[in-house]
């Protein structure tokens, strides 16, 4: 029975696992399709999200059934209902991507407004954050985790510092107001993207220290 009970807890971190590759997955192709004006790879990222739509709700099944017919205990416990958050949060990145690209089909419609910089760089540390926030999960390494909540800081700079110089171009030129738009909603979508993978992180520290560090300076 309690080699059962370790294949099903095994099958379900493989779940969260093909889970998190495919937002991570999302994120990149929808910056592609941003930065190389790719309207097909956009759509590829939308038709994509319904994996894993259908990916939540089959980990949300496994951990309600695991959660009755087991009755697991301390560590396997909050591992099952960590396992329901961080797919929670994986959806949120898709459905964040999905909106990357969709603003990425609307600026593909107009003349490129400046060239891009800081928006690659925003997608590159949420994706390296997705990505280590994966490897701290599996390896069990809660200090990797720790230090992947201080990057969130960085994506957040970018984010205002894109603000605001979108801004002076929409100020100086109102032709610009619609593309101006459409990128600060892009660089919104990367840094909620990054809160999404803080949240991961910090229920990797819960999960392997049960220690619950929402809300603090780490």
């Amino acid at each position: 029975m309690e080699r059962h009970f370790d294949q099903e807890l095994a099958g379900l971190k493989e779940a969260l696992l093909r889970m998190a590759g495919l937002a991570e997955q999302s994120v990149a192709q929808a910056l592609k399709a941003l930065v190389q004006r790719d309207d097909a790879l956009a759509h590829q990222v939308d038709a994509d999200d319904d994996r894993l739509d259908q990916l939540q709700i089959e980990i949300d099944d496994r951990c309600v059934k695991l959660i009755a017919l087991r009755q697991p205990t301390a560590t396997d416990l909050r591992f099952i209902m960590m396992a329901t958050k961080i797919s929670g949060d994986l959806e949120r990145i898709g459905d964040q991507a999905v909106n990357i690209a969709h603003r990425a089909e609307e600026l593909n419609k107009e003349p490129q407004l400046k060239p891009l910089v800081d928006i690659p760089r925003m997608a590159d540390i949420t994706r390296g954050m997705i990505h280590d926030a994966l490897d701290a999960f599996v390896y069990a390494r809660p200090e990797v985790a720790l230090e992947i909540i201080k990057r969130d800081q960085r994506v957040d700079t970018l984010n205002h510092q894109l603000h605001r110089e979108l801004t002076s171009f929409m100020i100086e030129d109102p032709h610009t107001i619609t593309r101006g738009l459409n990128l600060m909603s892009i660089a919104h979508n990367l840094e909620r993207i990054g809160d999404h993978a803080t949240n991961i992180a910090e229920e990797i520290v819960y999960l392997y220290e049960a220690r619950d560090i929402r809300h603090q300076h780490v």
